[in-house]
């Protein structure tokens, strides 16, 4: 049984939405067991009896980290809050994975100091998927974590990334890509120009060169590695953009008559085609690098997006991603 940890209070939508995604978990595998953090009066009305302890636990926590909260503070003096608490079930080895729609320094924090670095890992980059045109993914790291990483960081998160598509979505050899202005091997700032020629000489990792961001999407690459900064700008502007060209689609849609006409003929093919750029279907951002799994959601995550993270855990269990990772720094290392 993997055991899941779900800070059932973070988030925009919490506590609500956040059971709900853990019940839908628990319908799709079997092999779950969630520990619903939170305040226990609350959890255990939306719960109702729909599912025995063996399958999910609710561990009380009485206080809740806010979005407006600094992170360093609210993680040392909000010790009971559902953040802290479910962290801490990892380190107490009570649960396997962690997951949170809460606030995101928080986590990041929280993810460091509580959960704990492996042994060898300088830095841990958050790591979401991207979806692409042509049914793939891309796993952009780091995408907010650590915005002054060095070019040894940047090595460490090609070789973890690269690990984590290997085992957990079963690329096999990742073609891993630095975040440059253009593909040529000179461009770039000081820190590109330095990591370059040690992803190129690195072992292990399928490096193909400098990827432009337009090309995310395209899936020129498996692994796209930049500094949290550069990362964190470019998710949120494929974030932006999706969003907005959504917006743009549904209101010329609306225009007049015969554009309804032909949205109402178009419908499935577009809801189909704006579902396989959902990323939220491939879960949460994990933070790669821990001691345990801890996985960030967006903010606003609703039902189905909690459910795929938690799945996503179980997945990173059952495919030993961090034993992988373990072991390739140890190696690495020695």
């Amino acid at each position: 049984m993997v055991r899941v940890a779900v800070d059932a209070m973070g988030g925009d939508n919490a506590p609500g939405e956040i059971v709900k995604g853990c019940l839908l978990a628990l319908q799709k595998s079997e092999a779950v067991k969630i520990l619903l953090c939170g305040k226990e009066e609350i959890l255990r009305q939306l719960v109702g009896q729909q599912y025995p302890a063996e399958r999910l636990e609710i561990v009380p926590a009485s206080e809740v980290i806010e979005t407006g909260d600094v992170p360093v503070v609210s993680v040392r003096k909000k010790k009971d809050s559902s953040l802290v608490v479910g962290m801490k079930l990892i380190r107490e080895e009570r649960a396997d994975a962690f997951v949170s729609a809460g606030n995101s320094g928080a986590i990041l924090v929280g993810g460091q100091v509580l959960v704990g670095r492996l042994p060898g890992v300088e830095r841990a980059p958050f790591a979401p998927l991207i979806p692409t045109e042509d049914g793939g993914v891309t796993l952009l790291l780091d995408s907010g974590a650590n915005v002054d990483a060095k070019a040894a960081h940047l090595v460490q998160f090609a070789e973890m990334g690269s690990l984590y598509m290997e085992k957990a979505l079963g690329i096999e050899k990742p073609r891993v890509a630095i975040l440059n202005v253009g593909v040529e091997e000179e461009k770039g700032n000081a820190l590109v120009k330095e990591t370059y020629p040690l992803l190129k000489a690195t072992p292990g990792i399928n490096f193909i060169g400098s990827i432009e961001a337009r090309e995310v999407l395209h899936g020129q690459a498996d692994v796209c590695v930049a500094e949290a900064f550069t990362g964190n700008m470019v998710l949120k502007a494929i974030e932006g953009t999706a969003s907005t060209f959504q917006h743009i689609i549904k209101r010329a849609a609306m225009s007049n008559l015969r554009s309804k006409i032909g949205a109402a003929l178009l419908k499935p093919a577009l809801k189909e085609a704006l579902q396989s750029f959902d990323a939220s279907r491939y879960g949460g951002a994990p933070m790669l690098g821990l001691r345990g799994l801890v996985v960030k959601v967006h903010g606003n995550a609703k039902a189905a997006e909690v459910c795929n993270a938690v799945l996503q855990c179980e997945t990173f269990e059952r495919q030993h991603v961090l034993q992988s990772i373990a072991e390739a720094v140890n190696v690495r290392e020695g």
